[in-house]
């Protein structure tokens, strides 16, 4: 059974839907009701083949979805890399992808763009990690600004020698970049992971948030499968300003919309 989703909620396809190639996540997000979705960096290097670019935007044309959250390239994933932003020694890889990422953005209408900071390096300091991402950060912004285009920064859970663990160290960082167009990630999953106290940066933050993801906690699995009042929160951010997409960033294999329908979430 097909339910509409209210527009704004997007699906990450990146972490859910992974059972199917890349270029068929749009069609089956849209064939569960949503027209909006979100995708970690869906390439293998910085600078892809300009064809391989081409058809992923050509699956979410033909889905008919707007793509509403990408990231910039975050190096190898599933081998426990977490960004590049402040690793000098991946300035190269991080600054090649600028314009493609930009392109992007552009010709689908895509807004929003993660910047994973990247994980600490024994080959430098950690002052020098951080002087390093504020000047990345800055590149990033003024790449994509021209499109109207927000940087996000978001604090991660999981993540052995990842520096930003909760809003205030990403909130830190922004405000050292100085850019208006770079803005805090609220991953609710990541924040109380991590121990933050979710609805303190809700109450003090929502009406600047960049953008809000979602998961259960603890299990990471879909809005009603663990302890957090997700709908809750989604409400309490809207209510204090927050207007923009509500990305479900999380790992369920079967029925993974089973949620949908049931009054967990507002609007869906």
């Amino acid at each position: 059974m097909t339910h509409h989703v209210e527009t704004s909620y997007a699906v990450n396809c990146s972490i859910l839907l992974t059972e199917l190639p890349l270029l068929d996540r749009a069609q089956a997000a849209r064939d569960a009701g949503f027209t909006a979705v979100e995708f970690w960096w869906p390439f293998a290097t910085s600078t892809p083949d300009p064809a391989e670019v081409d058809a992923f935007e050509a699956s979410l044309r033909d889905a008919g979805v707007r793509l509403t959250g990408l990231n910039f390239n975050a190096g190898d994933m599933p081998g426990g890399e977490r960004g590049l932003v402040s690793l000098p020694g991946r300035a190269g890889e991080f600054v090649a992808n600028l314009d493609v990422v930009a392109g992007i953005g552009e010709r689908t209408g895509c807004k929003a763009f993660n910047a994973l900071y990247g994980l600490r390096d024994d080959a430098y300091s950690p002052e020098e990690q951080d002087a390093h991402a504020v000047e990345m950060l800055r590149k990033a912004a003024d790449a994509v600004a021209p499109i109207g285009g927000t940087v996000l920064l978001e604090p991660v859970s999981g993540a052995e020698g990842y520096p930003l663990r909760t809003a205030a160290d990403a909130l830190a960082v922004i405000e050292q970049v100085g850019r208006d167009n770079v803005k805090l990630l609220a991953d609710f999953f990541h924040l109380a992971a991590n121990g933050d106290d979710v609805a303190k940066v809700i109450e003090e933050h929502a009406g600047e948030f960049g953008h809000v993801q979602i998961a259960d906690f603890p299990g990471r699995g879909a809005p009603g499968t663990a302890d957090l009042p997700l709908g809750q929160w989604i409400e309490c951010s809207r209510e204090l300003g927050y207007e923009g997409w509500v990305g479900l960033e999380y790992k369920q294999a079967d029925e993974p919309f089973a949620f949908v329908g049931k009054s967990i979430l507002p609007g869906i």
